[in-house]
């Protein structure tokens, strides 16, 4: 029965050490790591509220939309109203709604985390934060975000690391103006 209650205890620290902006939301006994799970939990959880919200929103549009039909599309193939949800059955619907949420959970994650590690790696390797270290680090997050896509081709890779280098610069750059 102690050990339960000190658990408890300790539970109760880590949590209210959260309100007190202690900054350590994991300790994995490195600050690299530690910015890296941190910044990966953060934003999984960002993607899967942002992930569940659409589809819980389309699936709303979807049930009240009077012409739940099938569409034609131009070429005359039939479509489906809501196709990120395809089912025959509200049980397989809910199955794929769960796989796109864990998919672009692990994107959100994935990009957060490769950001900040490099941008925190870069700096302690230059020992300069600046637009360089954006711009790196923009662009080999927006190349493995692309990776992560079915049928990446190249041009996306690129495309994505140009975007990504670009929107991390500007944002490197803009920071001190607004």
């Amino acid at each position: 029965m102690g050990g339960s209650s000190n658990l408890e205890r300790s539970l109760t620290v880590e949590v209210r050490g959260f309100d007190k902006g202690k900054g350590d939301f994991l300790d994995l006994g490195h600050p690299l790591l530690n910015r890296i799970a941190e910044s990966f939990v953060k934003a999984a959880c960002i993607g899967a509220i942002h992930a569940v919200s659409r589809d819980a929103y389309f699936a709303a549009v979807e049930s009240t939309d009077s012409s739940n039909l099938p569409r034609s599309t131009p070429s005359g193939a039939k479509s489906h109203p809501f196709p990120r949800l395809k089912g025959e059955t509200n049980s397989k619907a809910l199955e794929v709604m769960v796989k796109n949420t864990g998919k672009e959970t692990l994107q959100w994650g994935l990009a957060a985390g490769i950001y900040s590690g490099l941008t925190y790696g870069l700096k302690e390797a230059r020992g300069a934060h600046d637009w360089k270290n954006s711009a790196v680090a923009g662009a080999v997050t927006g190349m493995a975000l692309a990776l992560t896509s079915e049928e990446t081709t190249q041009e996306q890779v690129v495309h994505c690391a140009i975007t990504g280098a670009a929107i991390s610069t500007a944002a490197n750059l803009l920071k001190g103006v607004f």
